[in-house]
């Protein structure tokens, strides 16, 4: 997908679908690499590793995801929206990364509470904007992202620097109830796996870049 076609998505689909979009623009190259870190610093040990890409959007930090995948790796994207999905398809059959793997990568358009993973995950890295979710959302994808995390497998997002303080102060009461839930979800997940934070000030908004690690056995 051109760039003006990628950022013409975006906003059209930010726009119908804010809830489940979260930005008005791509994620910039320098959150992907952020977002891909672990991955690249991956065992130069030869062990194949299953990477799972959760709301990829138009494929920003999937085009990081790619050139760092050995040919016997499994990658499967779990997308949503249909728009998103169907143009994920079309640039992973264009690219020549994703045609070396000798599993073909898939992308699922389900919700990924609804996603039926076969076997945990080395990596999972995750564009949801859970700030914009229902409450029972939030349970529902903090869950999901340590049930796909194999043993010693590690987990990056991100979320959008400030934006839950600032609504807290717009917010209604009903809102407000909604964040501080969403907060202490988080806050709980990030307690028990994270492992560091990385700041990512070229992005609109700027960003944290978020990391969990699987306990191993």
């Amino acid at each position: 997908m051109s760039h003006l076609r990628e950022h013409a998505a975006f906003f059209r689909e930010f726009h119908q679908r804010f809830e489940t979009t979260g930005s008005i623009v791509p994620s910039s190259r320098f959150l992907a690499a952020a977002m891909v870190r672990p991955l690249a610093a991956r065992a130069a040990d030869g062990r194949a590793v299953r990477v799972l890409e959760i709301g990829p959007g138009t494929g920003a930090v999937t085009r990081a995801i790619l050139p760092l995948l050995g040919v016997d790796d499994r990658f499967d994207l779990v997308e949503l929206n249909a728009v998103f999905a169907d143009h994920l398809r079309g640039d992973l059959a264009a690219s020549a990364h994703a045609r070396r793997l000798a599993s073909p990568s898939i992308v699922h358009t389900v919700a990924l509470q609804d996603f039926a993973g076969v076997e945990p995950y080395d990596y999972v890295i995750s564009s949801l904007p859970l700030n914009n979710f229902p409450v029972e959302t939030v349970d529902e994808v903090c869950a999901a992202y340590v049930r796909f995390l194999a043993p010693g497998g590690e987990l990056t997002y991100f979320e959008y620097m400030f934006v839950r303080a600032v609504r807290m102060r717009l917010a209604s009461r009903a809102e407000r109830a909604r964040l501080v839930h969403v907060d202490r979800t988080i806050g709980d997940l990030v307690a028990r796996l994270g492992v560091g934070r990385e700041a990512v000030l070229a992005n609109v908004p700027p960003a944290f870049v978020q990391r969990l690690r699987h306990p191993s056995p």
